[in-house]
């Protein structure tokens, strides 16, 4: 096992998690900028004001791709165990 090798591994690892947590960050960070506008237009400073949308929100965005999400971590944990024996030898 080379250390490239480690380090292609490494790679994949990490872009296989911003790929899957993305999705999630992004909708949360859209609906926290659109409540905070709200907030900041409206003067309410109330904290459970963004934290239900939120919430609404990531559980929406998990809904709708967690069987990507899903199939995408299955995937790739299979394409690891597959790559067990190279990594020994």
């Amino acid at each position: 096992m080379s250390i490239g090798f480690v380090i292609s591994l490494l790679r994949n690892s990490v872009f296989q998690t911003l790929i899957l947590a993305s999705p999630v960050l992004l909708v949360a960070m859209t609906i926290g900028l659109i409540i905070s506008i709200f907030q900041a237009t409206t003067s309410i400073q109330d904290q459970s004001l963004t934290f239900v949308p939120k919430i609404l929100a990531i559980f929406a965005t998990l809904g709708f791709l967690g069987a990507w999400m899903a199939n995408s971590l299955i995937n790739y944990t299979t394409t690891l165990f597959e790559l067990i024996p190279s990594m020994a030898g």
